[in-house]
């Protein structure tokens, strides 16, 4: 008798928008871990980040990448780059927008490019809208009409990445478009990010929090040591339980010396609330005791070369 079990299937999917429309948000509820940072900045997410989400029915392996935006200079460069290249390189394009709640239901210029440029990478395409949580629901189907009109997307989702709504729906519709296959990685896997990958940008999350605007484009975080050595096995701690320690020493490098005495701060105190924020991060995340030394370092104009990008680990 043939099986009635739907088929496995599984992909990747790029998650390509503007700055700030929640793409990092909507990993992390999808994975239901904390992969990606997440602030209110733009140009949050500077590189591709894979979160994988297994389950029965299939697995995906979702590409969070950089707001499309124009800006200059070869970081902004960079980081549009990768989100295109990304979008080139998966079997679905989730094209992230936000509504207005108050503008009437055009596509801003922004988006209009960012259409096109899909249209180019011939990729099929589902149109996410996003922070529905925020706007009358009256408004919605004005805004879908007019994307209807404009690109054949597959499917157009409304979400809310933050309370969750609609969020399983995407995950289901997204798989039914994977080809049929076997699981692309292991199970346990959630991310390819390393540990010390990971520690860097928590540390860079909470430079971008309590930092002025001026600092956070500006910054990157490099970790320069992370000794294991007292770090114990990790069976099956209970909530919140850690144990051994893990000795971290990172820079934060920045252009000017304005901006060093911003994060530093007066008699240091900036520096200590950004480190107490990410050590207790870190802590979560690798669930031991965390030893970490921060430095701050000033590296002129590095978001303006590729040599500087090559130095500071975007390549």
């Amino acid at each position: 008798m043939p099986s009635s079990r739907a088929p496995h299937r599984s992909g990747f999917a790029a998650l390509i928008g503007r700055p700030n429309v929640g793409k990092s948000t909507l990993l992390n509820r999808l994975a239901g871990e904390k992969i990606a940072i997440v602030s209110p900045k733009p140009q949050t997410t500077r590189n591709r980040i894979l979160g994988v989400v297994t389950r029965p029915e299939g697995q995906i392996a979702f590409l969070d990448t950089p707001g499309i935006h124009k800006g200059r200079g070869e970081l902004s460069r960079y980081m549009v780059d990768v989100a295109l290249n990304a979008a080139g390189e998966v079997d679905l394009v989730l094209f992230l927008i936000e509504p207005s709640p108050t503008a009437a239901p055009a596509i801003d210029p922004a988006n209009q490019e960012i259409l096109q440029k899909l249209g180019a990478k011939k990729k099929p395409v589902v149109l996410v809208i996003n922070k529905i949580d925020l706007i009358e629901k009256a408004l919605l189907l004005p805004l879908i009409d007019t994307y209807q009109k404009a690109f054949p997307f597959l499917e157009i989702i409304p979400i809310s990445a933050r309370t969750g709504d609609g969020v399983d729906r995407l995950f289901k519709v997204v798989l039914g478009h994977l080809p049929e296959g076997p699981q692309l990685f292991d199970p346990d896997v959630l991310t390819d990010q390393a540990e010390r990958q990971l520690v860097a940008e928590y540390v860079r999350e909470q430079i971008l929090r309590h930092t002025r605007e001026e600092v956070p484009y500006s910054c990157a975080v490099v970790v320069d040591h992370f000794d294991e050595s007292e770090r114990e096995p990790r069976k099956q701690p209970k909530p919140g339980e850690l144990a051994g320690l893990v000795r971290i020493m990172a820079t934060i490098h920045v252009e000017r010396e304005s901006q060093k005495a911003i994060v530093i701060g007066k008699k240091g105190q900036m520096l200590k609330a950004i480190g107490t924020d990410a050590r207790k991060a870190i802590e979560r995340l690798l669930g031991t005791h965390v030893y970490l030394d921060l430095r701050v370092h000033v590296e002129p104009r590095w978001s303006e070369t590729q040599k500087g990008l090559r130095k500071l680990g975007y390549e």
